[in-house]
């Protein structure tokens, strides 16, 4: 898990079907001093946080697998978390 900063969302006029229906936002990962931390991520979002919104972000591919309910999802990154 680590922390990022939602910079945007995504929007796509063609999805991979185990995306339909899902909300897409771009997160920067952020070192502990809230630096960047590399390219930004395509995240899911299923707790609706918004652009500034601090969260906590996973790259567990399984978890990701299980929120959508299928095997053959592309996605790996998933918002755990909306920090205060």
């Amino acid at each position: 898990m680590q922390l990022a900063k939602v910079i945007g969302r995504a929007t796509s006029t063609v999805k991979h079907p185990t995306m339909q229906g899902w909300r897409l936002l771009l997160a920067q990962p952020l070192l502990r001093d809230g630096k960047p931390d590399g390219a930004p991520q395509l995240v899911l979002d299923h707790l609706g946080a918004g652009r500034g919104d601090t969260v906590i972000v996973s790259s567990d591919g399984k978890s990701a697998r299980d929120l959508v309910g299928s095997d053959q999802t592309p996605l790996r990154w998933t918002i755990m978390g909306i920090v205060d």
